[in-house]
């Protein structure tokens, strides 16, 4: 891993939990081969082993290199779609379904860290959806209604309860989602990983595949120096989909960047103040932005850019003048740490998964919520793989799926964010 940015991500830097999996060096034959080491492929691994079945993951880099390792770290229900839209395009039966499945993900994720003793930083305070503008408390009313008819705890608070909250009173109200919480999202799925192992799983990394082919109903899948024979496939490699084709398994999706800031631990005081029951936020805004602290009390803000770029120094001081305009009572801020990851963005903003074989699925497009779902999906190939029966995935697999102008898309979101962050500044 030579990734200046990625070296410098806070998540690397304090992550509790360490795997040192060695490189794939034999050649092996088991029940499902797994490809990319995020929380779907770490997930399916831990469910496939304790299902008794033998199970091998290939990593090309280290487990939660993608954004699996890169995210904001908010444990939420759900997509970041209203529950209402994904019954318009599902249909309401299979909206439904998608619906009740991923709002059990928090729990998952929860439950693995209590069984697994996972050290990532747990914090179980709620995640809260802030407003931005009249038009996002309007938005934030309705998205209270559709969660409150699912069963959902979340309420609406008030712009002096959100400010209490946050310690900013620039929101006009937020969502508190009460059950959910935050995460060190490297650390959790490093901690999953380890599990997985113990339970008898194979975990590889710094072990990319070069090719996937079908030999004799059986799937066959090459390393640069070895194989694995397997009766099944899962690809899980998202945004971090690497030039390996795979027919209609190649993931499609718009790469959308994220990047993150975080600053020095802030003093007591600071912190009494600045989200004192440390709940993790995003808000209404179109160019979103997120902010958490961590266990040592750092600040961490995020939002779309990407820091490697010709726009890089925008986004950083943005990133500055807006936590001044958030806490103006904050001493000058500098950051210790900044870092960014890709999103994976489908066109209608809803995972996809395709049936490109015998026993053989691809998973993609979480479009930036991928620690519960990711987890739901996981669990879910796990046990299709296994018997073969759909009904046990979230949604419908389909044989093929494809989007277009997907580089001209990323360039128009950066070029948003830029301009966004840009005036910003101005104010």
């Amino acid at each position: 891993m030579n990734n200046p940015t990625l070296l410098n991500s806070l998540w690397r830097s304090t992550a509790g939990e360490i795997l040192e999996n060695a490189a794939l060096n034999e050649n092996r034959v088991v029940d499902v081969v797994i490809i990319g080491g995020g929380f779907t492929g770490v997930t399916a691994a831990l469910e496939l082993a304790e299902k008794g079945a033998s199970a091998t993951l290939l990593e090309a880099d280290d487990i939660g290199y993608g954004g699996s390792g890169r995210n904001v770290g908010l444990v939420n229900a759900g997509l970041w779609m209203e529950p209402e839209k994904i019954e318009k395009i599902l249909g309401k039966t299979a909206g439904k379904k998608i619906n009740t499945m991923l709002a059990a993900g928090p729990e998952q994720v929860f439950s693995n860290i209590a069984r697994f003793g996972i050290d990532c930083e747990l914090t179980r305070t709620g995640t809260l959806h802030c407003a931005h503008s009249a038009s996002g408390l309007a938005n934030l009313k309705d998205r209270l209604r559709q969660y409150r008819a699912r069963g959902l705890k979340a309420e609406l608070l008030s712009r002096e309860e959100t400010a209490a909250k946050t310690g900013t009173s620039i929101y006009r109200g937020a969502i508190w989602h009460r059950d959910v919480g935050t995460i060190q999202p490297l650390a959790y799925v490093r901690g999953l990983a380890r599990a997985a192992v113990s339970a008898g799983a194979s975990v590889y990394q710094n072990s990319p595949v070069v090719s996937i082919e079908r030999k004799e109903n059986r799937w066959l899948v090459r390393t640069p120096t070895n194989t694995v024979e397997a009766n099944g496939i899962l690809l899980a490699t998202n945004a971090y989909h690497r030039d390996l084709l795979v027919g209609n398994a190649t993931p499609q999706y718009t790469p959308v960047y994220f990047f993150q800031a975080a600053t020095q631990p802030l003093s007591a005081e600071a912190l009494e103040r600045i989200l004192p029951e440390r709940q993790g936020c995003w808000n209404t805004a179109t160019i979103m932005t997120s902010l958490r602290r961590d266990e040592a009390g750092r600040l961490i803000i995020g939002a779309v850019g990407n820091i490697e770029g010709a726009s890089s120094g925008i986004h950083y001081q943005w990133a500055k003048h807006r936590l001044h305009q958030m806490f103006p009572y904050l001493e000058a801020v500098e950051f210790d740490h900044t870092w960014h990851g890709r999103i994976a963005f489908s066109a209608d903003h809803l995972p996809h998964m395709v049936k490109f074989g015998p026993n053989a699925l691809s998973i993609f497009g979480y479009s930036g919520r991928g620690i519960g779902p990711g987890s739901v999906f996981g669990k879910a190939a796990a046990e299709y793989l296994l018997g073969g029966n759909e009904e046990v995935l979230p949604i419908e697999p389909s044989t093929v799926y494809r989007e277009s102008f997907t580089t001209a898309k990323s360039h128009y979101y950066e070029l948003g964010a830029t301009v966004m962050h840009g005036l910003t500044q101005l104010v």
